[in-house]
């Protein structure tokens, strides 16, 4: 009865007529029933392969599309097969059978649930692998619509999808290149991993753009990871991977092994690795069998073990296991199916629905999805058709329950931690953390419980700051969400295009407070200090520690129900160190999280102390103290003197005509300041020195001129009243106290990098940033007048055009001098008084300092190699020295890197303007007693006085624009004689170590010691050279 309408769909003159005829023979298949339809399905495969007639062609598709329409899901199982015939078709080259095909294809893989994916994926692979190019095209079409209505089991799918599409993206067609990279996209956005979000156009790119694959290896080591690492995430980071370690680089090819390395170990299930190991595995050998460096090898020794360890053994090897919680296949399921499904007869039509069916069972179980509603609509709408409404819902039931059973039997269960504190528990979640290359958390839990007041302590780079804006952006795993618990942030991170803004209004202008009565807000600046004036002041004027304050009221404000505070006691004077310390305390039902390396404070304030052990969170109930009795390791959170690591500050030069410790270096005589536009001077009639013996603690209030004295000690600023005298060749390193703007300009290189960027030229390049140096037009106009000047025994009109050399002339240095216009046969020596007289004092300084730089910097080559040690000798290792770029390092370790790059050129003086900001307690105490060992000056602003006690012997008290000089000082005439500590090694640009050749000149005793041994030598018939040096 089917043969006449087949005949008339094919006779039909027109698409329209032919459409019409296929919706007739939909009808009449309805009307007869889905069993004996398949024969009908069967039968229009010829008409589908018929190479000669396009309505053959044409009409059998549109047939398929009109059974699909009118069948639905229950003929899924027989129309599914056709697909691979009608994905041909999709580059027919007649145009209405390619548009019949988009059609057909439509309508039937609309039909499938999202469980079938599955199933669908090997046509859709041998379309993309085999076909034509506009087959290709609409295969990935299709498989870009399957990540809509089916993204998890797509995501589920990455490890087998990506291999196909990632080869399509190299395809010869331009077409099929941009559909490709389209479905790529599509396929990655499904991953469900948040961390990855910002970095899939890279990840995408990095396929068919290899060259910025290198670039995309630095975005993913600067990436925080929080959420489990599952194989979809794995398979979309695999094709980086790989490359990666297929770069020349080596800093590229070892910075990936650390990846993978590190992302192995978050990995939860170790079947996910398994399958990447053929595909890791080869590169990660390469580099072992041939990279020059033993550390690169190393790392890629390391990174292979890991991987091979999670991955349950070598592959092929007959020891390798992976254990796994369950894993059921669907001839399994298919066994329980038809054991349960009583009623279904054993003909072929019955097996196909039924081998249908288990298979949509087997991906449900795979995804651990056993709601009811899933599994009924995996099996009703095909199982239907098979026997009574009643029998197919109670099939689907009992097949439910059972592996709801089953699951219950075989799933692993977590134990969760006894918590025994008080107060209502505001989250207990369990998660990993990880940031870029390095794995900070693994696996590990926290709970807190509301008025508590937690300390989180750890050495610098376990992740503290991280954990806690993870947690503000909602990105830790399990932890609720923000409609749910509010919690606020509270860092030192103001942004620039606040600075302009009165402080009432950056306030008011917060999306968290509009909503805020306007006294209110007015209220609580006023209760922590900001009156009329200081609301109206604007932002970025504030102090340090003003700024702060400010940042705490906002906080206040939004009435958190935890308060996250990293490093709150930052820039505060001991009087608002005080404040807080009662706020937080009468806090009762607030919860606070709290980073601090200030000791004192997290004793008087905190209840508990949150620790890192081995990438855990380990917590313990009572202060610091009560921490230190529990964990005697954790002495160093509280004693200086007890501090694990040590640091060791470069020896100084000698300078000329300095021969005690206490000559003045730099001297400041009744110096005033007043910034630009402001009538009140900042600080007034300052008179003090600096020796290579001082150890100074500047103190005093915020806002009171202490960061404005030390801008005027070191040349960054230039006093608008006194003098400021400095030796020539003093070399004065600086730290400011927003340390971090130092390096804001550089953070896409590495430590080791900007250091030898810095000083490749041979002096600070940041030196030329001070006000010192920034000549004014007047000064200009002043340097180009004629001057009359005795040249060749004749007085003549010349201008200066440069400076090109410098000696000692008495008490005083005399410059050469190149004129405008004349060879360098007519340069000159010229007293430093006559420049300055001419208006050349700053290019004089500018000359000094290059000179300075100059005897700093040849005791060392500028190499990777010895900035590396440079780096390491102030507690950064090697991985963040030279393998990670600076956006990715903590506070801690950016401050240590802004005091390596300060220390480079060996300086006389060292100036730092709240060092303790973001350094942990071992560090502290590692810079206390490195500090102890300088043999130059240091002058430091710091609030934290246990520090500043345990070096300083010299106090400036800075109180309302005033200084008051109490102490150890130079007043007291203490006069001691330089002892030249020299560097006895160096090392070379290959890694080759040189003694390095002293010169100071030996004392007579010496002398006559060296001329001994060189006569016992030549004695013994050794020969000895007049330049022998090691005798």
């Amino acid at each position: 009865m089917s043969a006449p309408l087949i005949d008339a769909i094919v006779k039909a003159e027109s698409t329209e007529q032919r459409q019409a005829a296929a919706d007739a023979l939909a009808a009449f298949a309805k009307s007869e029933g889905l069993v004996k339809s398949v024969a009908i399905i069967d039968s229009l495969s010829p008409l589908l392969e018929n190479k000669k007639s396009v309505p053959h062609r044409e009409g059998g598709l549109l047939a398929l599309a009109s059974l699909a329409n009118s069948f639905g899901q229950s003929a899924e199982p027989f129309l599914i097969p056709q697909m691979p015939k009608v994905f041909e078709l999709y580059s027919d080259k007649m145009v209405p059978v390619r548009q019949a095909a988009g059609v057909a294809s439509k309508a039937i893989m609309s039909l499938p649930t999202r469980y079938a994916v599955r199933l669908l994926l090997p046509v859709i692979f041998h379309a993309i692998k085999e076909s034509k190019w506009q087959s290709k095209i609409g295969a990935l079409d299709i498989l870009s619509g399957l990540t809509l209505t089916a993204p998890k089991q797509i995501s589920a799918a990455l490890s087998d999808i990506i291999p196909i599409i990632s080869e399509a993206m190299w395809d010869s067609k331009p077409e099929v290149r941009s559909q490709a990279t389209k479905t790529t996209t599509d396929c990655f956005n499904v991953v469900g991993n948040p961390d990855l979000i910002s970095s899939i156009p890279y990840l995408v790119g990095c396929i068919n753009r290899p060259e910025e694959a290198a670039e995309c290896i630095h975005k993913l080591a600067a990436t925080t990871f929080v959420t489990t690492v599952e194989e979809p995430t794995l398979a979309i980071m695999c094709p980086l991977l790989t490359r990666g370690l297929a770069e020349r680089t080596p800093s590229i090819q070892r910075q990936t092994a650390v990846i993978i390395d590190n992302m192995c170990k978050l990995v939860e299930n170790p079947a996910h690795a398994q399958q990447f190991l053929p595909k890791l595995l080869p590169g990660l050998d390469r580099m072992i069998e041939i990279a020059a460096s033993p550390e690169l090898r190393s790392v890629a020794e390391r990174a292979r073990a890991t991987l091979v360890r999670v991955g349950g053994g070598e592959p092929g090897s007959k020891d390798q296991v992976v254990i796994v919680a369950y894993s059921v296949s669907s001839a399994q399921v298919l066994e329980v199916l038809k054991a349960k499904a009583t009623f279904v007869k054993g003909d072929s039509f019955s097996a196909t629905i039924l081998a249908y069916v288990s298979t949509l069972c087997a991906e449900l179980i795979a995804s651990r999805n056993f709601e009811k509603d899933a599994w009924v609509s995996s099996i009703v709408p095909y199982v239907s058709i098979l026997g009574s409404a009643a029998d197919v819902n109670a099939l689907a039931g009992e097949l439910n329950t059972f592996y709801v059973d089953y699951d219950a039997k075989n799933a692993l269960a977590n134990k969760t931690a006894e918590d025994v504190e008080e107060g209502e528990l505001l989250c207990d979640c369990e998660f990993s953390l990880a940031y870029g290359g390095m794995i900070l958390l693994n696996k590990t839990r926290l709970n807190l419980r509301r008025g508590q007041r937690y300390g989180l302590c750890g050495p610098n780079g376990v992740g503290k700051s991280t954990l806690m804006r993870a947690i503000a952006e909602g990105q830790v795993e399990g932890f609720p969400p923000a409609d749910e618990l509010r919690t606020v942030f509270v860092e030192h991170n103001l942004q620039a295009e606040d600075a302009d803004l009165p402080v009432l209004t950056f306030i008011l202008n917060d999306e968290n407070i509009k909503s805020l009565d306007k006294k209110n807000v007015i209220d609580m600046l006023e209760s922590v200090g900001f009156d009329k004036e200081k609301q109206d002041q604007a932002v970025g004027s504030l102090s340090g520690g003003w700024k702060m304050k400010l940042e705490l009221a906002r906080a206040m404000l939004m009435n958190a129900d935890i308060l996250l505070l990293d490093e709150p006691t930052n820039h505060l004077d001991v009087a608002n160190v005080a404040w807080l310390q009662n706020y937080l305390t009468s806090l009762t039902n607030v919860t606070s999280m709290i980073v601090s390396h200030d000791s004192g404070f997290l004793d008087t304030v905190c209840t508990g102390i949150i620790h890192y052990e081995n990438r855990k969170l380990k917590k313990y109930k009572g202060n610091l103290s009560k921490f230190v009795e529990q964990y005697p390791d954790g002495r160093s959170y509280y004693e200086l003197s007890a501090a694990t690591i040590s640091f060791k500050l470069p020896e100084p030069g000698f300078l000329d005509g300095v021969k005690s410790k206490d000559k003045a270096l730099v001297k400041l005589a009744s110096i005033d300041f007043a910034y630009p536009g402001s009538d009140k001077p900042t600080i007034r009639n300052m008179s003090c020195q600096v020796s290579l013996n001082s150890r100074v603690a500047v103190v005093g209030p915020n806002g009171a001129g202490k960061s404005t004295l030390i801008k005027v000690l070191t040349g960054e600023t230039i006093p608008t009243g006194g003098n400021v005298t400095k030796h020539p060749n003093v070399r004065v390193a600086y730290v400011a106290q927003h340390a971090f703007h130092h390096v804001e300009q550089h953070l896409d290189k590495t430590p080791n990098e900007y250091i030898r960027w810095r000083y490749q030229y041979g002096e600070d390049r940041e030196a030329n940033n001070k006000a010192t140096r920034q000549i004014t037009p007047e000064e200009e106009a002043q340097m180009k007048k004629i001057i009359q000047w005795e040249l060749n025994g004749k007085m003549e009109k010349l201008q200066i055009d440069d400076l090109y050399g410098r000696r000692k002339a008495k008490r005083t240095f005399e410059y050469e001098v190149q004129w405008v216009g004349r060879t360098y046969e007519d340069n000159a020596w010229i007293p430093r008084e006559k420049l300055e007289e001419w208006g050349f004092d700053k290019v004089l300084k500018a000359f000094d300092d290059r000179e300075a730089a100059k005897a700093g910097a040849w005791t060392r080559s500028l190499t990777s190699v010895e900035v590396e040690k440079h780096l390491g000798d102030l507690g950064l290792s090697a991985e963040f020295a030279t393998h990670n770029r600076i956006r990715g390092l903590s506070g801690g370790q950016k401050v240590k890197v802004v005091l390596a790059a300060a220390m480079w050129l060996n300086p006389h003086l060292l100036v730092m303007d709240e060092p303790t900001n973001y350094l942990d307690r071992d560090s502290l105490g590692a810079l206390s007693g490195a500090i102890k060992d300088f043999g130059g000056g240091v002058v430091i602003i710091s609030h934290n006085r246990e520090f500043t006690e345990s070096v300083c012997v010299e106090k400036w008290s800075v109180v309302a624009g005033e200084l008051t000089v109490t102490g150890q000082n130079y007043t007291q005439k203490i006069t001691e004689k330089i002892v030249m500590k020299e560097e006895e090694t160096k090392i070379d640009a290959f890694g080759n170590v040189e003694k390095v050749k002293s010169t100071r000149k030996l004392s007579r005793k010496e002398l006559k010691d060296k001329q001994k041994r060189r006569a016992a030598a030549k004695k013994r018939g050794e020969e000895v050279s007049d330049s022998e040096d090691d005798l």
